[in-house]
């Protein structure tokens, strides 16, 4: 069991070809195989933004992940910080 000060927090933003192609989706099944929860959204410019909170594990492998997404997309830019907000539970797609 893992205790929540062993959890991370991070906020991704993904840029490229990352909507329309399946991101947000196939971050969902990866988040859910790795125990990570979070969010993965649309945003008006274009990007996707990731919240992933996990494990340091589990979230440096869906972050390594983001860097090449679902098959169809072309991921060109991930930037990340640390996310202060609230933890969430669960992984959504909005």
């Amino acid at each position: 069991m893992t205790h929540d000060d062993d959890r991370v927090c991070w906020r991704c933003l993904v840029a490229g070809r990352v909507q329309g192609v399946w991101f947000r989706g196939a971050t969902r099944q990866q988040a859910q195989r790795l125990g990570v929860s979070g969010h993965a959204r649309n945003l008006a410019d274009g990007r996707v933004e990731v919240v992933l909170c996990g494990t340091e594990a589990a979230v440096t492998e869906l972050h390594v992940w983001l860097h090449q997404g679902p098959p169809a997309a072309q991921v060109v830019e991930v930037m990340c910080t640390p996310f202060a907000g609230p933890r969430p539970v669960g992984f959504v797609t909005g």
